[in-house]
């Protein structure tokens, strides 16, 4: 079976982040979307705990259902925590993902961070001045078979490659205990190909989930595992064994849609390539403050490899615009117009998936369920035919199939 996974998300708990993210819906919606295995999210604020109790019950190891009504989403016990301290002379600002085996081992985790001083309570992403290192030390003293995944690993300002505030290797921030980083989650602003190019990650598996503070947004980036169910022992197993046949796939923003890919200043709408910025020297040529170094620009920094070697643990990925972007614009309308709420119930209808369309439905099947505009751009998306105006210092790239047909004629 193939199991599409997105494990790292937020729930209502989170600073920013919708009041409609509770548990069933983010259960309703993966059916939607075509998720079969999704994180908790935030399982270390206290409410959302317990709501986590109330709502979901065990069906295997760390795998869980909907309590009190049937669903075919599983979900896997997941948080963010944001890291914020100093070493080697700077501070440090890193976020990880982890995934713990059971409740038991979240709720030994918590004690210790709580005896640890931290406020757990503030917000569902708690910020804690623990060491990167130390962390792993402590989840696995709660938790043996728990892990961590440095999350959206280069992000400028919160990330472990971050050009701001992270470090130059794996080896640099997590020390002795980077033998237990099974993976990397690459982040919407990169993808697997801009990783491949350092050897340094040939041993770690690269993980794509959509960071989702709306339920609208679960599934921009997921995993695809072979798997006989959702299981988190089997996912487990295969990350610590390295089992590439397992790992199916990842599906993708395409990265230059994500919002720090580029170089750039916001303020002042100005964005460039890294090879600008150097002939910048650092600094926007409309105010003269420093520009925002993106994703390309580090990955460039620390790349070892031109493009298109990779390493053994390389899996396959393939890139999408989300559907109601698609649609939008296609219709030539924003993304959260009627019309193109309708246009996506349509194409949802029968079971269809959100993933499904995108991906795998034949371009016949399509045809006969929509229309011939949005057909092409489908199948313009699926080759990779894309107009793209790269993302910036917090500000989204625009993407569009490449001579898409408008249903306005644009």
């Amino acid at each position: 079976m193939r199991v599409i996974t997105d494990f790292h998300l937020h729930s209502k708990w989170s600073r920013a982040c919708s009041k409609n993210l509770t548990i069933p819906n983010i259960a309703h919606v993966c059916e939607r979307k075509g998720i079969h295995f999704v994180g908790t999210s935030d399982f270390t604020h206290p409410a959302w705990r317990a709501e986590i109790g109330r709502e979901l019950t065990e069906e295997s190891p760390g795998t869980f259902t909907l309590a009190r009504e049937d669903s075919a989403t599983r979900f896997l016990l997941s948080t963010e925590v944001s890291c914020i301290y100093k070493k080697e002379g700077r501070v440090r600002r890193v976020h990880h993902c982890i995934l713990a085996s059971s409740l038991s081992g979240v709720d030994r985790f918590i004690q210790t961070l709580e005896s640890r001083g931290c406020n757990l309570r503030a917000d569902g992403r708690p910020i804690i001045g623990i060491d990167s290192e130390d962390l792993i030390k402590i989840l696995l003293e709660a938790d043996p078979d728990g892990m961590l995944i440095p999350a959206h690993a280069w992000t400028p300002w919160f990330s472990v490659f971050g050009s701001m505030s992270g470090f130059d290797s794996l080896q640099e921030c997590f020390g002795d205990m980077t033998k237990h980083v099974y993976a990397i989650e690459t982040g919407l602003s990169s993808d697997p190909k801009m990783n491949w190019r350092l050897p340094s990650l040939d041993q770690v598996f690269l993980v794509s989930n959509s960071d989702a503070h709306s339920l609208d947004k679960l599934g921009r980036e997921a995993n695809v595992f072979e798997m006989s169910k959702p299981n988190f022992s089997e996912l487990r197993r295969i990350m610590v064994e390295k089992d590439v046949k397992k790992f199916i796939e990842t599906i993708e923003f395409f990265p230059e849609e994500g919002k720090y890919h580029a170089d750039g200043h916001r303020l002042c709408h100005f964005s460039c390539t890294p090879k600008e910025t150097k002939r910048l020297k650092g600094l926007c040529p409309k105010c003269g403050k420093p520009l925002t170094v993106g994703v390309l620009h580090r990955v460039d920094e620390l790349a070892k490899r031109e493009e298109g070697e990779r390493g053994e643990l390389a899996v396959p990925y393939r890139s999408i615009v989300p559907l109601v972007e698609l649609v939008a614009s296609v219709l030539g309308v924003g993304s959260s117009s009627k019309k193109v709420a309708k246009e996506v119930e349509n194409l949802l209808q029968d079971s269809r998936t959100e993933f499904g369309v995108l991906l795998d439905l034949p371009e016949r099947a399509l045809a006969d369920v929509t229309l011939p505009e949005i057909v092409e751009a489908i199948i313009q998306m699926r080759n990779g035919n894309i107009d793209i105006t790269p993302g910036y210092d917090g500000e989204y790239g625009v993407i569009r199939p490449v001579n898409q047909r408008s249903v306005l004629g644009v």
